[in-house]
């Protein structure tokens, strides 16, 4: 994590257009499959740290990410791909302006509701929804206008009272 966020500006973009890449591969072997979920494993490692989440969360990557949890076929990488988008909000130290944050929550809540019945899936993806909210909320602290790309449906909200009735442990996969 130290070697990345002390990168000159060229290795950055080189380092993150290979970790697109890699992730937005449409090979379908298990192979892969496994190179993906090694390097979302890597970028969970990684994005503890404030520098290399906060340069992170503003790249290309979270768009990828993004994507990744909606048309990835393997679960696993789905829950993955929720880890490190968890991970990079929390600590993540300032929120850019172009981040599509709210296309995150969106999505997170409507995987969460597609799959109710499914617990695991529900523990995977509601602490990277947290997650989120958490950012924002933070970010509308820090400023005297909240911004209105943050603006947090309804259907958000209810998703997760009706997660909190059901009794749904809040922990990482």
């Amino acid at each position: 994590a130290e070697k990345l966020s002390s990168m000159k500006d060229t290795d950055w973009n080189d380092f993150l257009q290979r970790v697109c890449s890699l992730l937005d591969s449409t090979e379908k072997n298990t192979g892969a499959a496994r190179s993906k979920l090694n390097l979302l494993y890597y970028l969970c490692t990684v994005a503890v740290h404030k520098e290399v989440a906060s340069r992170l969360i503003s790249s290309q990557l979270f768009p990828i990410l993004i994507q990744q949890l909606r048309a990835a076929a393997n679960w696993d990488i789905r829950a993955k791909v929720a880890r490190v988008i968890g991970l990079v909000a929390l600590h993540t130290s300032e929120l850019g302006e172009d981040v599509p944050v709210s296309e995150a929550i969106i999505l997170l809540t409507e995987l969460i509701r597609e799959n109710f019945r499914n617990s695991k899936l529900k523990q995977c993806l509601l602490p990277a929804l947290g997650e989120l909210l958490y950012l924002i909320a933070r970010e509308e602290e820090k400023r005297e206008h909240p911004r209105e790309c943050c603006v947090v449906p309804l259907a958000v909200y209810t998703v997760l009272m009706r997660c909190l009735r059901e009794g749904v442990r809040l922990f990482h996969c």
